[in-house]
């Protein structure tokens, strides 16, 4: 979590026409329209602000390689053949996620990244993602703000259960932000499935391995399982497989279009470009570690009842559970935590909200809180803010939505915790980083985990990183990831 502006996503949305079915086989055949001066412009001026909204833009040995990579693939849709007409940025961020906006910008997560176990897997994403600006996907959706990926619907964590789109049901939305990629509306199933066919016809024109397509699709379909299980809710169904087809038959379909595997897979230049890259949440953003929050830069930290989720945002953390939902954010403060709740609530869109503020002290901390009533179309809600003073120039809050007359009583263990980080919140706040390894003799899948810096299911963590089945082992000799401190 960190102080930014809330990106502007209605800039992402282009007036350029729809692709019509007659020209299918052109974008099959990598004769995509070309990259027309209104879409540069447009996404020039998008390009800023989802960079700052995804933790910004990483440098170095894996960005440079990625940036190849990207420019590789992208010049086999006919959107242009100038590599240099394509601006492909490796984003700090933790959130599996890769996307690309008509004007020639390609993005993908270091995290996404370190998932990968080669170079063509890296082309599949990005031929994937770059799939859907040939087509001019986006285009053809509503006329709001889009940032799709790979993974599709991520979902609106924050608001949708107890508000709508009206009133209060807009203030989290609005106002606080999940980051940018809780905004992603997904593509239709159609069009995911084509953006896969071109991405896979993609990999067959740059000489990567086609097969690339239904590897990447299986492990994030692993990675989703994984952190399902990890979060408690392993029956859930995914978001991203609501407007996506069954991903065990989306892999199949993959696997199906690309026929047998011929071409380059690049796995070691691969490894060695991503080896050392930061895993996991950076600690200048924030760090969440199981039910805590622990946010370095400021010394504050705080924990969420059993059951509860979060979501750490560029501008705000999301928590979302079974009482309600809540963002945890910062604000510009100036010693009076009376103004500092009446700009956050007009922030929320509340301009004629003149609540009465309740001081106290909570951990130890100043904190003022107050509660006012709204509609979101036919429903009652309740917003709270619980705000807390760590300085003399610092303040944070919670900002609570709740059904009307319920109370934040599920978020009072929440609201209670807020303190200062402790040594032992330290040691956990510590970063990770993906580490590249060659097995040694005599070492198995579990002592290897052992090495993993995770104290809950480091097995699985291992297995999912390195596509390995439950029952596969390693052997001398195979390179391997792994996350260290």
């Amino acid at each position: 979590m960190k102080k930014s502006a809330w990106l502007a996503t209605a800039s992402l949305m282009l007036a350029a026409p729809v692709a019509a079915p007659a020209q299918r086989a052109d974008l099959a055949a990598g004769q995509a329209a070309a990259i027309t001066p209104a879409e540069r412009q447009q996404g020039a001026r998008a390009n800023a602000g989802i960079v700052a909204e995804y933790g910004g833009r990483m440098s170095g040995r894996a960005a440079t390689y990625v940036e190849g990579v990207g420019r590789r693939i992208a010049t086999q849709s006919g959107l242009s053949s100038n590599p240099g007409a394509f601006d492909v940025t490796l984003l700090n961020s933790p959130v599996n996620n890769a996307f690309a906006i008509p004007g020639g910008y390609i993005y993908v997560t270091r995290q996404l990244l370190a998932l990968m176990n080669d170079e063509a897997e890296l082309a599949a994403v990005l031929g994937h993602e770059v799939g859907h600006v040939a087509a001019r996907h986006s285009q053809s959706r509503q006329r709001v703000a889009q940032r799709n990926s790979i993974l599709g619907a991520l979902g609106q964590l924050a608001v949708g259960a107890v508000t709508g789109n009206s009133g209060f049901g807009q203030l989290l939305g609005r106002g606080v932000g999940t980051g940018a990629q809780l905004l992603t509306l997904g593509y239709s199933r159609k069009q995911e499935t084509e953006s896969d066919d071109l991405g896979i016809n993609y990999l067959r024109r740059a000489r990567y391995d086609p097969e690339a397509m239904a590897s990447m699709l299986d492990a994030l379909a692993s990675q989703t399982a994984l952190e399902q299980q990890l979060r408690g809710d392993a029956r859930a169904t995914p978001a991203w497989a609501s407007t996506h087809p069954d991903p065990g038959a989306r892999v199949e379909r993959a696997a199906q279009q690309a026929g047998p595997a011929t071409g380059m897979r690049n796995r070691d230049a691969f490894l060695a470009a991503i080896d050392g890259l930061l895993y996991g949440d950076d600690p200048k953003q924030g760090v969440i570690e199981g039910q805590s929050f622990l946010y370095p830069p400021g010394r504050v930290a705080f924990t969420v009842p059993a059951g509860y989720t979060m979501q750490n945002g560029a501008k705000a953390v999301s928590i979302s559970g079974q009482g309600g939902q809540a963002q945890f954010a910062a604000g510009a403060y100036d010693g009076n935590l009376e103004r500092y709740v009446g700009a956050v609530l007009r922030g929320l869109g509340a301009t004629n909200a003149q609540p009465a503020v309740e001081r106290m002290t909570i951990g130890g901390f100043p904190a003022a809180v107050t509660t006012v009533r709204g509609s979101s179309g036919q429903t009652q809600v309740d917003v709270t803010i619980v705000a807390y003073a760590t300085d003399a120039r610092q303040a944070y809050h919670f900002s609570i939505v709740t059904p009307a007359g319920r109370g934040v009583a599920a978020f009072a263990p929440m609201i209670d915790s807020f303190r200062r980080m402790t040594a032992e919140d330290n040691r956990a706040a510590r970063p990770r980083y993906l580490r590249v390894i060659t097995v040694k003799q005599g070492e198995t899948v579990q002592s290897l985990a052992r090495r993993m810096a995770y104290t809950d299911a480091p097995v699985e963590r291992f297995q999912v990183l390195n596509r390995l089945g439950r029952g596969d082992a390693v052997r001398a000799g195979d390179k391997v990831k792994i996350v260290t401190y």
